[in-house]
């Protein structure tokens, strides 16, 4: 879910051509719930093969790594470990609201409405260990390298761009930036477009890129004091003070300094929160010292073999997907740094 930072961050409309070259560390969570709740039939239903095995997933991550990788980008996909006992509450409340999504899906397909039906429908997207673990495979056989975090992914990508070994964060959630990562890119996808629910309409997307020093500068605070203000508002792990938004929250964060001035001037009182810091400020659990990341060539007959037979794609799509691995090779990848993302 996140915290919606967008009013404060200096955003950069940025294209592929742009991030040729670059390794951009991929929240695995955020992208697969993407292709879980977008790629589905008409009625809602997620793709299937004739076992009734969800494929929704691996179609688009086969889709969106071969296009990525062909315009000389280089992914690596970062997955959840265990959450913090303090993010119960949020996934708690997530699963209550895909258990109603659920009912409302089932209750439009009896009437026969289609589009609230697959609308309701995109909201009941769970991401199984299961699908993990197909993910993982397909990225094996893909050459593609993907990383375990201990906890949050965001944090592990956002370390490995710090520590030099990745160029950039690609994730949605304004998160990324609590954890330090110095550069994020979000929207990173294929279509340039987006259709607005229960509507004839359409919306451009674009691509943005966000670096934090900007946003700091731009607001005049401390990435101490960005954190604060995250927490002042309401993270994944807290709900925040009532009535603080991100503008109210810059304006008081500024005049007192300090989250603990803060909540002295509005008589409010977070219990936890040193405990709350810790989360974002805390990187040892997210160590890249035994962290090796290695991109290879993709084993052509063992991908035909697993997406073709195991999850019955046509071999005309997987062919197609390879040929852009396979094709004219790209520039060499040069060292990129901070200044090259201006």
């Amino acid at each position: 879910m996140g915290i919606n930072l967008k009013d404060l961050t200096v955003i950069k409309p940025i294209n592929l051509a742009e991030l040729r070259g670059r390794k951009l560390g991929v929240d695995a969570y955020n992208m697969l719930y993407q292709f879980l709740s977008s790629i589905r039939q008409p009625d809602g239903m997620p793709l299937q093969n004739s076992e009734g095995v969800v494929t929704s997933h691996l179609r688009g991550l086969l889709s969106r790594v071969s296009y990525l990788n062909a315009e000389g980008i280089k992914l690596c996909f970062v997955f959840d470990g265990v959450p913090h006992p303090l993010k119960r509450r949020l996934l708690d409340e997530r699963k209550e609201r895909k258990k109603k999504a659920q009912r409302e899906w089932e209750e439009a397909l009896i009437v026969g409405d289609l589009e609230k039906a697959r609308m309701k429908a995109q909201q009941t997207s769970i991401l199984t260990s299961k699908m993990i673990d197909e993910t993982k495979e397909v990225l094996d056989t893909l050459g593609i390298p993907w990383v375990q975090a201990p906890s949050e992914g965001e944090a592990q990508a956002a370390t490995m761009v710090k520590d030099g070994i990745l160029d950039a964060v690609a994730s949605q959630d304004f998160d990324t930036l609590l954890y330090g990562a110095p550069i994020m890119i979000r929207n990173l996808t294929l279509s340039g477009k987006r259709k607005l629910p229960r509507q004839q309409k359409w919306i451009s997307i674009e691509m943005e890129q966000i670096i934090l020093e900007k946003v700091l500068e731009k607001n005049q605070i401390t990435q101490n004091q960005l954190i604060d203000l995250a927490i002042l508002i309401g993270t994944d792990y807290n709900r925040g003070i009532h009535g603080i938004g991100p503008k109210k929250g810059l304006k008081i964060i500024k005049e007192c300094g300090s989250a603990e001035k803060c909540l002295e001037k509005l008589d409010q009182q977070i219990d936890n929160l040193d405990e709350l810091r810790k989360m974002f400020l805390d990187t040892e659990i997210y160590s890249t010292k035994n962290v090796e990341v290695k991109w290879r060539e993709p084993m052509k007959s063992k991908t035909i073999e697993l997406l073709c037979g195991k999850y019955e794609f046509s071999k005309s799509r997987v062919d197609n997907a390879l040929d852009k691995f396979t094709g004219p090779k790209k520039s060499k990848a040069e060292q990129f740094t901070l200044g090259d993302f201006s």
